[in-house]
């Protein structure tokens, strides 16, 4: 997918606390807000969407928290699109593996397969400081 995040009508920013209710509380905001989009939660990449932005918080959470107390999640939509994206201020940046039979590839392959398989795009993108990265998925609506 190409389309350029910065022209999506929708967006809604909010931070958590880096802990493990961090996923779920993710998951349950973006729903209500995709509800306020009018975007069905009953959509067949709704749930995907949801799992995915669960998995990236986790993964957040999880390996970025000693130097990321917070996360932030960036959700957008428009006309045929759905894009969301996990930051946190770490700065590494983790390969985009391709199949979750790569070794250690763990979450993020099952990202990227779920992703790709719904036809979307993933980019990770540093901070112009360097000190952080965000994880961009795109899915088409």
């Amino acid at each position: 997918m190409s389309t350029r995040l910065e022209t999506l009508p929708h967006r809604h920013v909010f931070t958590l606390p880096a802990q493990p209710s961090a996923a779920r509380t993710a998951r349950e905001a973006a729903e209500r807000v995709l509800t306020e989009w009018g975007i069905s939660l009953h959509h067949p990449a709704v749930d995907p969407a949801l799992l995915i932005l669960g998995e990236l918080v986790t993964n957040s959470v999880r390996h970025a928290a000693v130097l990321s107390p917070k996360v932030t999640v960036i959700c957008a939509a428009g006309a045929g699109c759905l894009a969301f994206a996990v930051h946190d201020r770490d700065p590494y940046q983790p390969p985009l593996c391709a199949s979750v039979t790569d070794a250690g590839a763990g979450g993020l392959a099952t990202v990227m397969e779920l992703t790709l398989g719904l036809g979307g795009s993933v980019v990770v993108r540093g901070d112009p400081d360097g000190q952080g990265k965000s994880i961009w998925i795109t899915l088409p609506l």
